[in-house]
């Protein structure tokens, strides 16, 4: 008679055989990339749950995806290029944008180098200056590691004018790209060509209002309850509880000396050195 499993053993083993498969075998060198939300916004059986992934160096086959005029007009040029380098078997879907935004910057480093020499603006003299940052001085973005959730995208918030009680989750690939599509179709209806940015992203990460989470309710508040401040606070509660990677850096003036922080400005020299 064959022996009984506890319910924590036959979790045990399902994570231990999940585990074994979370890899794909490559014969490129790799490189494993820490990501900005630690792994925490993943469930715990995720394969991005332990706070990390294994991304393969970039070679002849990327370049190809790169340089694909098609895949440049449709926009998705750099997602195909990072679902070719991801090794780490997961759902490229499933990827939290701030951890997205670190994989880009990782692979530009594993395919051209850390330095990224690119032409900017002089805010002192209003002349034009080349730069050249070293992408490995990009460092996490500072966040109260406390107010990230365990294992679970989901958040909560009292808006401060209403005091309506909101929560919501923080934006995926996935969802990402469903906004895209929304506004998509919303510019091929509407005459008027006004642009929803703002309402539609709140719509796709709140979870629900009051404790309904009924989408049409949720549509509704957005559209005709959702006074303009509490809107400004509750994107900047998003951002305050984002992880990602911080994107500055201390420029100086060649002609005055002085200097500002800057954000790193993404031109096509970014992943197109020689373009």
């Amino acid at each position: 008679m064959a022996m009984e499993l506890t319910d924590e053993q036959l979790k045990e083993l399902a994570l231990k055989q999940y585990s074994t498969e979370t890899v794909k075998k490559t014969n490129f060198p790799t490189e494993i990339i820490p990501l900005p939300s630690k792994g925490k916004l993943y469930p715990k059986d995720h394969p991005l749950a332990s706070g990390q992934i294994e991304l393969k160096y970039m070679t002849a086959k990327e370049e190809d995806i790169l340089t694909s005029q098609n895949l440049i007009k449709q926009g998705v040029v750099l997602d195909k290029l990072l679902e070719n380098l991801i090794v780490t078997n997961c759902n490229y879907d499933d990827i939290y944008v701030g951890d997205k935004n670190a994989l880009l910057v990782a692979a530009r480093i594993l395919g051209y180098g850390k330095d990224y020499t690119v032409e900017v603006e002089d805010p002192f003299s209003g002349n034009k200056q080349k730069v050249t940052i070293d992408l490995t001085d990009i460092e996490d973005k500072e966040i109260d590691e406390d107010l990230l959730p365990d294992h679970r995208n989901y958040f909560e918030y009292t808006l401060p004018n209403s005091k309506r009680e909101v929560a919501f989750k923080l934006m995926t690939h996935k969802m990402d790209k469903d906004v895209k599509e929304d506004l998509k179709n919303q510019m091929k209806k509407n005459k008027s060509n006004i642009e929803r940015e703002f309402t539609t992203r709140l719509k796709h990460v709140i979870i629900s209002v009051d404790g309904n989470d009924e989408k049409s309710y949720i549509n509704n508040f957005v559209d005709n309850e959702l006074f303009a401040l509490d809107s400004l606070a509750l994107r900047n509660h998003m951002q305050e509880v984002s992880p990602d990677v911080d994107m500055s850096f201390v420029f100086i003036s060649d002609e005055t000396g002085e200097s500002m922080t800057m954000q790193i400005p993404m031109s096509t020299q970014f992943f197109w050195p020689r373009a």
